[in-house]
């Protein structure tokens, strides 16, 4: 079985699907109005993600994120759960309205990018396949050098290691160069080598310290979109273990994650005691995350669905969108302050040591009324469309947002180009499967700046540092691709008028 790594998907099959779930929406009670602005939806996101190449370009893969993960996957669940599309919504026509504009402004958006963009991109491919083993290991000893110096050395905000850590990409950069270069090595035989599992191991088990379901997907995502691009085909054994190792994350270490963080401290952590409790009965860490999950929604703090339905509630942003815009309809726009300090927060720390610091997450959430009046540093994530909406109206929408999709796109697309060629067009990938369904348009200007500058940083680090570094680790190590065999040459049998004048 070969993972599917689109870069176009038929209209045709999208059209009748998409229809199906119109009908059945009507059939269950959705308005028709809503139900009609979802089936345009999925047909323009659909070209959108076309045009811009699909998963061979970074544009394409954050429009699937933001239309999956936003919107399509709520929409197919309330269907499975027989509920009308719309319910639980306070301006449902208003929301999937201005949800379509903002796709369509997004397609516009792709079509401007495709004609500007540069057609080679600045990085390219940095990194030669003969440094792609030594650049494995040298990235995976920076990342243990880097994680060990924010353990021993203080980090306060401006520091050195604080610019560090933002640009700190080194432990999938070890799995996607590695899964990369190990099916090259062994000619789509292998996956996966020892430096991949111990920088996936230390991924996960930081995430597991800091209660980060990003920090504990992560490994496996960059896995699966290093494998993804190369057309790797995976094994029964592989299928079936990817199969119930999702199955497990979903049903405990989510659970872990949401419910873990009741228990951090100060810095963000926890106790190894209390971490080490929490793991050792993953079946009452799950009970107790599905009663909070459940008063949740009998308070309506968040809940697209009539119950909780665990992660699945998490991968959809209508519910939190729709209160955005509702509140933006009934009370007015927010205005362009928010921007404003997204393009100072440009200029670093240890230049403007006094910096204006916003929480717009934060602010919006109090907006909406589901945070406590004395919580100040709880984000929560709404999505570029609607925080633009809130911001300036259809203006935001039709002019604002794609201002900044714009930026971004470009930005992305002069890098990396193609995504199946180098390893850094992956990194960008994995940073949009969070971003592109959860970060408000002010964050999409760091994205588009401090993140950038990372996946440069990474591109460097990657090709011309690792290396070096790896050769200290494990010495100079030419690689040789195992290509297919060369047939010796046989004899050339006579043909029959030859072997008649014989």
């Amino acid at each position: 079985m070969r993972l599917p790594f689109p870069e176009s998907i038929p209209i045709v099959p999208v059209f009748f699907i998409a229809a199906t779930l119109c009908a059945i929406q009507l059939a269950q009670g959705t308005s028709s109005a809503f139900s009609l602005g979802c089936f345009f939806y999925i047909l323009v996101a659909t070209h959108a993600f076309n045009i811009a190449g699909g998963f061979s370009r970074t544009t394409g893969a954050f429009i699937f994120f933001n239309a999956v993960l936003s919107v399509v996957v709520g929409l197919c669940m309330k269907v499975y759960l027989g509920e009308a599309a719309d319910s639980n919504l306070l301006a449902p026509n208003l929301t999937i309205a201005v949800l379509l504009a903002g796709m369509c402004m997004m397609l516009a958006t792709v079509y401007l990018v495709r004609r500007v963009a540069p057609k080679r991109a600045l990085l390219g491919r940095m990194v030669s396949d003969a440094k792609m083993q030594t650049a494995t290991v040298g990235c995976l000893t920076a990342g243990i050098l880097v994680n060990m110096a924010f353990i021993f050395i203080p980090s306060g905000s401006g520091s050195v290691l604080s610019a560090l850590n933002q640009l700190n990409r080194f432990f999938p950069m070890a799995i996607v160069i590695g899964v990369i270069n190990t099916i090259r090595r062994s000619g789509g035989q292998r996956s996966v080598s020892l430096p991949i599992l111990l920088a996936g191991g230390l991924m996960f088990v930081i995430g597991l310290g800091g209660f980060s379901k990003e920090g504990m997907l992560a490994p496996f995502v960059c896995w699966i979109l290093a494998v993804a691009s190369q057309r790797f085909r995976l094994s029964r054994v592989q299928v079936i273990g990817a199969i119930l190792a999702t199955i497990f994350i979903f049903r405990y270490l989510v659970p872990y994650a949401q419910y873990g963080r009741n228990f951090r401290d100060e810095n963000g952590g926890a106790s190894i005691s209390t971490i080490i409790s929490l793991l050792s009965d993953l079946s009452y860490v799950r009970q107790q995350y599905i009663e909070t999950s459940a008063d949740q929604y009998e308070d309506r703090v968040l809940g697209y669905y009539n119950n909780p339905q665990g992660f699945f509630d998490r991968l959809q942003m209508i519910s939190i969108d729709d209160a955005l815009i509702d509140h933006t309809a009934k009370f007015g726009t927010f205005g362009l302050y928010p921007m404003v300090i997204a393009f100072q927060n440009i200029v670093p720390r240890f230049i403007w040591p006094n910096k204006p610091t916003y929480l717009s997450g934060n602010t919006y959430a109090h907006e909406v009324g589901i945070l406590g009046e004395e919580d100040d540093s709880t984000g929560v994530s709404f999505s570029s469309t609607s925080t633009a909406y809130h911001l300036a109206g259809w203006q935001g929408v039709l002019l604002l947002a794609p201002a900044i999709w714009f930026l971004l796109f470009f930005v992305f697309e002069s890098l990396c180009g193609d995504t199946r060629q180098t390893p850094w067009g992956l990194l960008v990938v994995l940073l949009y499967t969070h971003v592109a369904p959860e970060a408000d348009i002010g964050t999409l200007i760091y994205e588009a700046t401090y993140a950038a500058f990372g996946i440069i940083f990474a591109a460097v680090v990657g090709s011309y540092v690792a290396p070096v570094l790896g050769t200290l680790v494990i010495g100079p190590e030419g690689i040789a691709l195992r290509r297919r065999a060369i047939i010796p040459d046989l004899p050339r049998r006579l043909t029959a008028t030859e072997d008649r004048l014989l």
